[in-house]
């Protein structure tokens, strides 16, 4: 998780999860991130040698500790990275006027 001026950037690694078994979601300030990343299947096994990949569902969840704008989170998945930038909600500006006597 990144924060640069205008959002936080989250990227999780997620190498084999297609997009239609993603969900991003978001609950009051925390950001949930789940799915099934599902075994392959290839033939006839016998035997197991080596796994470095969990395969099944996962959930995962980042409490996001600024405000940002829930309505314009942005979730994008390429080469095996999810990208979700959560715009920080900018403080409000206001005029003041000085009134004079």
């Amino acid at each position: 998780m990144f924060e640069a001026e205008k959002s936080i950037l989250v990227r999780v690694e997620i190498a084999g999860v297609r997009s239609e078994d993603l969900r991003v979601s978001i609950d009051r300030d925390v950001l949930r991130i789940s799915g099934v990343r599902t075994a392959p299947s290839g033939g006839e096994v016998r035997r197991l040698h080596q796994m470095e990949i969990a395969f099944g569902a996962f959930e995962r969840s980042i409490r996001i500790a600024v405000p940002f704008e829930r309505d314009r989170v942005a979730a994008h998945l390429e080469d095996g990275f999810l990208e979700i930038r959560v715009p920080k909600r900018l403080p409000a500006q206001r005029r003041v006027e000085v009134e004079t006597e």
